[in-house]
């Protein structure tokens, strides 16, 4: 090996762009490649837009290929002639072939969004808000064919709280995962850090989120049903039906305290699903144990607003979302 490591990063979204401005910044590293996936076309257009990392490679002055299947003999070849010490991967979205992980010597290392080897898989932090965790984290595992079951480095811990949506648990890991990769990368490429197998007896999966998993179940308890709003937002998005059209969820507030005595003008009768306006302009919808208040919705076809400014809008003082039995 060099004097500097030489590092290929491979990343496409959001997320991948803290690693890379870390391993930019560290004096004994060399980014020698960027790898991402194709452009994508985007709006009426169908102009190509370029992924995040693709922008920031290229503002770094860094080399870029972005190759319709990375692991093609021909894309092999390519590669092995940048003569890598390390592959870096964060949400690339390609599968890694054998052939190509045998291509640097130190392997490849993996920025994950979970605490290994909970919520292995494609969503790991939807799935983990949606499952009410209270905390998730990063880390940097060593990549083999078997889905996120590598060697671990380490990990770093971070706090989930009742506010969090996807998109602030999302922010936070990708700069809690690239300092992680910073501070552990030359130790590991020295030889002073040997990864540790992971526990296979608590492993839990992190499924894709599919459309069915978008409906909301009002039969289920106001924190589920806290959790799956925002353990979709701000993508793709929590659904109920109103009036025969989908509308979007995007927040519902859990509140500090106990906040029922605010509740009691609502009828304890109603059934699951009913969305009440109060007189202080407050909306809160029926769950299965209780009352959870609804903070932003968006009806099909327009922009996201207020609940209150929705149900005003509707000039009703008492509507109700319609049973998820009666959606399909």
């Amino acid at each position: 090996m060099t004097d500097k490591i030489r590092v290929v990063m491979m990343g496409t979204p959001d997320f991948a762009v803290p690693t890379l401005r870390e391993l930019v910044q560290l004096a004994d590293v060399e980014v020698v490649l960027v790898i991402t996936q194709p452009d994508k076309p985007v709006g009426r257009k169908r102009e190509l837009v370029p992924s995040p990392i693709k922008s920031a490679a290229l503002s770094y002055g860094l080399k870029v290929r972005q190759p319709d299947k990375v692991s093609s003999a021909a894309f092999i070849e390519e590669l092995s002639g940048f003569q890598p010490d390390v592959l870096v991967t964060a949400a690339y979205g390609q599968i890694l072939s054998n052939k190509l992980l045998e291509i640097p010597p130190l392997g490849c290392l993996n920025v994950h969004a979970s605490l290994l080897p909970r919520w292995r898989g494609a969503a790991p932090i939807h799935r983990a808000i949606m499952a009410g965790d209270d905390v998730t984290g990063v880390t940097i595992m060593k990549t083999v064919r078997a889905l996120d079951a590598g060697p671990v480095l380490g990990t770093e811990a971070v706090s989930i709280t009742a506010s969090d949506t996807v998109g602030t648990i999302h922010d936070r890991l990708a700069e809690s995962g690239a300092k992680l990769l910073a501070r552990l990368l030359p130790i590991y490429a020295s030889g002073r850090l040997v990864p540790r197998a992971q526990d296979e007896s608590q492993v839990t999966y992190a499924a894709r989120i599919l459309r069915e998993d978008e409906w909301v179940r009002f039969t289920d308890g106001k924190w589920a049903v806290h959790n799956h709003v925002r353990g979709l937002s701000p993508w793709p998005g929590a659904t109920v039906l109103f009036d025969g059209q989908p509308l979007k969820l995007w927040q519902t507030h859990w509140p500090e305290r106990n906040a029922e005595a605010s509740w009691d003008d609502l009828l304890p009768e109603a059934p699951l699903g009913t969305v009440s306006l109060l007189g202080n302009g407050s909306v809160f919808v029926k769950c299965n144990d209780g009352w959870l208040e609804l903070s932003s919705v968006q009806p099909s076809g327009k922009k996201r607003m207020s609940a209150g400014d929705w149900m005003r809008g509707l000039r009703r003082s008492q509507v109700r979302f319609e049973p998820l039995e009666e959606t399909k």
